[in-house]
């Protein structure tokens, strides 16, 4: 991965902490992912006439990506049912690397240096032992830990189809825009679903933060597409989620979350892999 990719996901990582923060602090985060998902809704619709249409080899990748996404929201949702976001969320984050390496060096025929792959297992176990922070309790919520992996999965799925079907796109331009058209649609039938009835009154206390939400997402998954066409899949996806580090420091210092040992360890884990995929070759 060459210095300029590897900043640009770096980046995508604090505005991916930066949109997760925002939507963390908001009392309805159902209705909060939908406003997010309608600004960018109306961003791509804005675009298509200045990006090309994906030939026809992406389109099965799009759909497969709209699935995927629509699975990924309703296991976490059930993830968050039975855990805490501070226990569940790491879990899906952390393998969701690890499962991607395996996937694109297996699968799809990529490779990676000894040194990359140390660097993805450090960065993985780094995010994934986040989840000490809550001492032996949190391996007694087994449903909670279930959720979180299969949400590792889907995150992993639908990184690997994006990343493909981005490829095949004229650009990862145009395969974002057109995505962006379908991919929200499942999930907010589901939200409209679990929030009928009160969906228009929770929009008026939280479209503001829901829409520079959904501009900074759309923006940092643009960026991971991008790099996706130009490096391989396992070091986008492990860049991509040291989102938790900055995620951990956003809490300490906006949200004024506690910082112990434990986390400052997972912490250092995740920088050493990340300093060690920097200097991979």
């Amino acid at each position: 991965m060459t210095s300029d990719v590897f900043m640009m996901v770096l980046g995508a990582a604090i505005l991916h902490a930066a949109w997760n923060t925002l939507v963390k602090v908001n009392v309805d985060r159902f209705v909060m992912v939908a406003v997010m998902l309608t600004s960018q809704f109306v961003m791509a619709l804005l675009a298509l006439p200045f990006v090309e249409v994906p030939p026809a080899g992406s389109w099965p990748y799009i759909w497969a990506s709209t699935a995927l996404h629509t699975a990924y929201f309703v296991f976490l949702v059930m993830s968050y049912r039975y855990g805490d976001l501070s226990h569940v969320y790491p879990i899906a984050r952390g393998s969701a690397p690890l499962i991607v390496a395996i996937v694109s060096v297996v699968i799809i025929g990529e490779t990676l240096s000894r040194q990359a792959t140390v660097s993805v297992v450090l960065i993985a176990l780094g995010i994934m032992s986040l989840t000490f922070t809550r001492g032996a309790n949190g391996f007694k919520e087994p449903k909670a830990i279930l959720y979180a992996l299969g949400t590792g999965v889907f995150i992993a799925g639908y990184t690997v189809v994006d990343g493909l079907g981005a490829r095949l796109a004229v650009n990862a331009h145009s395969y974002i825009f057109w995505l962006n058209i379908f991919d929200g649609i499942p999930t907010l039938l589901l939200v409209f679903y679990l929030r009928r009835g009160q969906f228009l009154v929770q929009v008026k206390a939280s479209w503001k933060p829901g829409v520079l939400a959904g501009i900074v997402s759309l923006l940092a998954y643009w960026i991971v597409l991008w790099a996706t066409t130009l490096a391989p899949l396992a070091l986008v996806s492990a860049v991509r989620e040291t989102s938790m580090v900055f995620a951990l420091l956003f809490g300490v210092f906006i949200l004024n979350e506690k910082l112990n040992l434990m986390r400052l360890a997972s912490t250092a884990i995740t920088l050493l892999g990340t300093v060690v995929l920097k200097m991979s070759r």
